[in-house]
Parts: structure tokens; C-alpha cells; sequence
């Protein structure tokens, strides 16, 4: 029977043509977790024994999907975020590990203020809100999503987290309809669809073929749309010491300051993620 380190080896040939040895090794580790609990720390331990015949089987099964494309998180059912455990499914953006920096800097922000009001706009899985909540135990926090099939995977993970969300089935480019004038939030944020087609050549096909669309690409047309009707948005419902934070297109950050700028927004920064790459910007009302 073959041993853990010959299946790796497997996985490692059969899907070189579709990602580097550092993402595959990635993979199969998710992988032998998910089937037989065992850890990355105790594999070294554990690579010259071999598997069951049942759990070499699910692997191989696993495998094949991977070939197709298939994400990984998507087989499994989960992924680890900010230190938590999400369902995905095809309806839902798996969550990344930039995005973790904007929880991050929120919480860094924000973690000690009191009665927090926060809305996160395109929830999807629900990671930012619910990341929060976990360490903010006492703040308001809201969700809104266009999609009816990821907010129930939202709803799940808020559920799994024991962390109390409002969710809100609603579409943003709708947003005065939404609450009344009166309605006020200490926190906005959003990572919404960012993504232009002349960028699909630069993403990975399994992105592109199982992820959702509606989550990720917007028209060449109008590549700021969310970002113009969710400053709107944050125009009339941010509390006047409020802050904006969004995740950004890395090619669009100084237009996407700048359309802050002239809707009248002050202390408009763009930061970094730990890759050096334009990935967040924060903005404060007044």
C-alpha cells in the first residue's frame, strides 16, 4: 500500500500543470486534515506510514476533482479564517488572507470602542462581520448581501460561531431603501466585486470556473460602481466620526481615494497588505 509521502508525491505530479509545489503541498495537507486528522506538525512523524484503503481512496477522489480545478475549500466544505472555521460553497468567495488584514485592521482600530455599530456590504460567508464579532463581543454588527444562497451560508457560519449578525437580503446599488435617515453606523465596510475583465487573464481558472461571479467582476465600463454607491451609502448613514474601510482593486487605488475625496471624505488613506500591494483603504466622514 502506498505510504503518505507516495500520495503526496501523486498530488505533486498530477497537478503541476495547474499549480506551483507550494500551493499543491498546501492542498494536500487541507486534504489529509480534512480525511484522516492529520496535522501539517504531526506529518513528518506520520509520511513513511500509510493510510487506510479507505482514506487513499478519498484522496484520490479529492485528487481527481483538484485536476478539474475544483477548490480545495470547496471539497472540503470550510475554510480557516482569521483563526475560524467557514462553510463555502459555489455561492460564496472563498475568503483570503488579505481580507484577514482588513479584520485586522479594524479590530486594531476599533477593538476597545464601545457600543460598535458596524454593516458589512457583500457579506458573502460572512468572515468580516462575523471575525468581529468574535473579538468585539458587545458591538451591533449588520450584513448585506444581494445573494439569498450565500447569506444562508453566512447565516450558518454565524450559527457555528455563536456570534449574533442581522443579515439583510438586499441589493446596495439600492441602498435608499435599505434604512431610515435615521440609522446610523460607526463602521461601513465592504469588499465588494472589484474585478475587471481585462484581469481574468491574470486569475486562475479554478477562480474563474467555480467561483462566483457576482462576488468578484464588475463591467470595464463602471469598475468603481460599488465604491461610488457605497460612499453614497456611507454619506447618509455613517455617523459623523464614523469610518469607511474597503478592500480595493490594486490597479484602481488612487481613482478609488480620489472618488472618496470628492464625495467629501477626509483622512483618506491607502494601505497596504503584506505583500506591498495596494489592498485596503480607510476614510473617516469629517
Amino acid at each position: 500500500m502506498n505510504k503518505w509521502r507516495d500520495i503526496e508525491q501523486v498530488f505533486l505530479d498530477e497537478l503541476a500543470n495547474l499549480y506551483d509545489p507550494a500551493e499543491i503541498k498546501a492542498m494536500f495537507h487541507i486534504a489529509i486534515e480534512h480525511i484522516a486528522q492529520l496535522k501539517k506538525a504531526n506529518y513528518l512523524l506520520e509520511k513513511n506510514s500509510a493510510p487506510t484503503a479507505d482514506q487513499q481512496h478519498q484522496l484520490l477522489e479529492m485528487l481527481q476533482q483538484l485536476k478539474y480545478g475544483k477548490p480545495i475549500q470547496h471539497l472540503i466544505g470550510s475554510t480557516s479564517f482569521y483563526g475560524l472555521d467557514f462553510n463555502v460553497n459555489e455561492h460564496t468567495l472563498i475568503p483570503r488572507s488579505e481580507t484577514e488584514e482588513l479584520v485586522d485592521l479594524i479590530l486594531k482600530s476599533h477593538g476597545t470602542q464601545k457600543n460598535l455599530r458596524l454593516i458589512d456590504i457583500g457579506t458573502g460567508t460572512g468572515c468580516i462581520p462575523i471575525s468581529i464579532a468574535k473579538h468585539i463581543q458587545d458591538a451591533e454588527i449588520w450584513a448585506i448581501d444581494i445573494s439569498s444562497e450565500a447569506l444562508a451560508i453566512a447565516k450558518q457560519n454565524a450559527a457555528k460561531q455563536e456570534v449574533a449578525i442581522q443579515f439583510v437580503h438586499a441589493d446596495i446599488l439600492e441602498w435608499e431603501f435599505l434604512f431610515t435617515n435615521g440609522e446610523r453606523f460607526d463602521i461601513i465596510v465592504s469588499n465588494p466585486p472589484y474585478i475587471t475583465p481585462a484581469e481574468k487573464e491574470e486569475m486562475h481558472q479554478n477562480v474563474i470556473a467555480f467561483e462566483p461571479h457576482l462576488a468578484l467582476f464588475v463591467e470595464s465600463s463602471a469598475p468603481l460602481i460599488f465604491y461610488d454607491y457605497i460612499s453614497d451609502f456611507a454619506l447618509a448613514h455613517l455617523e459623523e466620526t464614523g469610518t469607511l474601510y474597503f478592500e480595493i482593486n490594486q490597479y484602481l487605488s488612487h481613482e478609488t481615494a480620489s472618488l472618496l475625496r470628492k464625495k467629501g471624505f477626509t483622512q483618506v488613506k491607502i494601505l497596504q497588505d503584506i505583500n506591498g500591494v495596494d489592498r485596503m483603504i480607510s476614510a473617516k466622514k469629517q
